[in-house]
């Protein structure tokens, strides 16, 4: 029973492998890339558009708002990395009705290097949106003594959110193989459509939780105004 793909050596030399998560994963890339390239080939800023265009404006939209309704009052900067996070995700969990195919999230690796982006996103977006001091000055806010939590904090997110987008792809792969070693016809397909729809939800919350660790990076703090006696 394969509940990884790390399980999956396609070419291994010494200590150097390829393995089902270097492959998967460079394949998703790739397909995103030629992807939009194909899709946003023939765009066009005239009246007269295709339905195709339309559609692609409905979605980014929409991706548009979630994003602001989060408390990004400019989602226009976010949406390439917001973007290219939730498309990744999707797709991952889209391509799962290909036979052998193991998304690459299945993999501790692969979540904590997601994870990572969004440890490496939060402080650049808050340092652009606020300078070097102004972001360095939240983490001792309301006192210094704040400063060795804040640190915890940011720790501690990260570790959750790797830990959390794992554990929810990894219990889907483990129910769909054991329902494939105990009942190999009408489960696994039901569970195959399951995993398809909760790997688009994690998707959705671990774009939407990246969202809030960077609007609470880049909020501003007015000063309170002084109260007349």
């Amino acid at each position: 029973m394969r509940l990884s793909p790390d399980q999956m050596i396609f070419w291994q030399r010494g200590f150097l492998k390829l393995n089902g998560t270097i492959a998967f994963t460079w394949g998703l890339m790739l397909l995103l890339a030629v992807g939009s390239k194909l899709i946003t080939r023939k765009l066009s800023t005239d009246q007269n558009r295709s339905r195709w265009q339309n559609f692609l404006e409905i979605i980014v939209t929409g991706m548009e708002k979630q994003i602001e309704e989060v408390g990004l009052p400019h989602p226009e900067k976010y949406l390439g990395f917001l973007g290219t996070l939730f498309l990744f995700l999707a797709t991952a969990s889209a391509c799962t009705i290909l036979p052998g195919y193991d998304p690459p999230t299945g993999s501790l690796s692969t979540t904590v290097a997601l994870a990572l982006c969004v440890f490496v996103a939060v402080p650049l977006f808050g340092i652009a949106d606020q300078g070097v001091r102004g972001y360095l000055k939240s983490y001792v806010e309301p006192t210094v003594i704040m400063l060795p939590f804040n640190i915890i904090s940011e720790l501690s997110r990260t570790l959750a959110l790797a830990v959390r987008l794992f554990g929810n792809m990894m219990s889907g792969a483990m129910i769909i193989a054991i329902l494939l070693t105990i009942t190999p016809f009408i489960f696994p397909i039901v569970m195959t459509l399951l995993g398809l729809l909760t790997g688009m939800v994690q998707a959705y919350i671990f774009s939407i939780l990246a969202a809030v660790y960077i609007a609470a990076a880049t909020r501003t703090r007015k000063p309170q105004p002084a109260v007349k006696t």
